[in-house]
């Protein structure tokens, strides 16, 4: 083929919104590709100084107070926050158990960030909302806790009670959509409100939405062009949920699976039909969960249970274990006490990290469930582990860094301290990593 022939097709390829980039090489949602926090063939660093720019490619100040995490499609990286116009929003990090809520009884502007992931420079924003919030928070939380998801033509952010919205690469308002009032909080305090955290995703040009409310719990598809309903599907009886959906895909079948009290499981991603569902995991469940190697990994920690799961693939019914039961005909293995309540588990080269809020590491082998080793990291957590190149990051909410190296045996490289509260899960991109810390974006690399 003739230069002026490869070259138009080049020129087709970008204009129609597709990247040269491979999809597992991209950062287009929550964790990343297929929500397992790594990408291969990075090599981010082991070691920075946040004090004197060792490593530090850029810092950019972000306003507002936002726990979305940052996501990158070739050059573009987003993030969202929520600006208390009134003052700075308040923010209680650290380890304790109140359920309190945060004063943000005044207006707020919810917003769209697109900065250049090589310099760090912002390249547009945009307002999505103005107003008082319309559900409340905890006070560990923000009014923009839902991370963005991407396709790499267009980006969708969720604003829980204040809508989802879409937006094309250049900043255009593609479609919006008032999603109701979504006010999660703690089941047994009715009238609690936490703050909704459960992040969109992309799949096929449809978006996954679950919305574990109070009342009326349900997940949807939308599709992505319209942000029209394809299907929505009741959760019956489930508690408040935070986690985010996941997707897999097997003999030509795709699913998408969900964490939850009494009705995690799975859906049909076509009609929304349950196929299968565990009852007994943790009260108030976060973690999203995790699909290798034709298993998928359940995690969640509050209340009486405090489960790991390995369930099988080709699970279907009720998988629930019967009691003093670690496995059953579709569950592989699993560790009845002992799971995250915040953190989702990272499966990396075939062990399994499960990080508590405590700074309690477990390690564990992802195929039998043995126990590798258990270590702490002695501070409080709440991000979810990423790795890249044979190492872990794991961040605090404090801004301390901890690099350990992947393996069966504990051991930790590096504690690099960012100096600002870190609540959200980090993105790799190429071998740059990027923090999103209470005011700052941070590319390390």
């Amino acid at each position: 083929m003739k230069t002026p022939a490869l070259l138009f097709l080049f020129c087709l390829f970008i204009l129609n919104g597709y990247s040269q980039t491979p999809y597992n090489q991209q950062w287009p949602s929550f964790r990343g590709p297929w929500a397992l926090g790594f990408i291969e063939n990075a090599k981010p660093p082991t070691t920075w100084n946040a004090e004197t720019g060792e490593h530090i490619k850029w810092k950019t100040g972000i306003p507002g107070l936002g726990h979305s995490s940052p996501i990158v499609w070739d050059n573009y990286l987003f993030v969202t926050t929520a600006v208390n116009t009134a003052a700075s929003a308040s923010l209680k990090v650290g380890l304790y158990g109140d359920i309190d809520e945060a004063n943000d009884s005044v207006v707020h502007e919810f917003k769209v960030y697109c900065l250049d992931k090589t310099s760090g420079k912002i390249l547009w924003e945009r307002l999505a909302h103005k107003g008082i919030p319309k559900s409340k928070r905890h006070t560990k939380a923000s009014q923009a806790n839902c991370t963005a998801a991407t396709d790499g033509k267009y980006v969708v952010v969720h604003f829980g009670s204040e809508g989802l919205y879409c937006y094309d690469f250049k900043g255009n308002l593609i479609w919006k959509k008032d999603m109701g009032l979504l006010n999660p909080g703690f089941f047994a305090a009715p009238g609690i409100e936490w703050g909704y955290s459960s992040s969109p995703i992309i799949y096929k040009n449809r978006i996954i939405v679950q919305c574990d409310i109070p009342k009326t719990p349900y997940i949807t598809s939308l599709d992505l062009a319209t942000g029209n309903e394809i299907w929505k599907t009741s959760r019956g009886d489930e508690v408040e949920t935070y986690g985010t959906p996941a997707v897999f895909e097997k003999n030509g079948k795709t699913q998408i699976v969900v964490n939850g009290f009494k009705h995690a499981g799975g859906y049909d991603f076509e009609t929304g039909k349950e196929i299968w569902r565990l009852a007994d995991n943790g009260d108030i469940p976060t973690p999203t969960l995790v699909i290798v190697n034709d298993l998928i990994y359940l995690n969640s920690a509050h209340g009486k249970f405090s489960p790991i799961l390995a369930v099988r693939t080709n699970a279907t019914g009720d998988i629930t274990l019967a009691p003093d039961s670690t496995k059953n005909r579709y569950i592989a293995w699993s560790v009845r006490r002992g799971g995250a309540y915040m953190q989702t588990p990272l499966v990396y080269n075939g062990l399994l990290y499960n990080l508590q809020v405590n700074g309690q590491l477990m390690c564990f082998d992802a195929k039998t469930g043995e126990l590798k080793y258990k270590d702490s990291l002695k501070e409080a957590f709440s991000a979810s582990g990423i790795a890249a190149d044979g190492k872990i990051y794991f961040s605090s909410e404090d801004g301390n860094i901890y690099v350990i190296q992947a393996g069966p045996e504990f051991k930790q490289l590096a504690k690099n301290p960012l100096k600002d509260v870190c609540m959200a899960t980090p993105a790799i991109s190429g071998n740059t990593l990027y923090f999103r810390t209470q005011h700052y974006l941070i590319a390390v690399e």
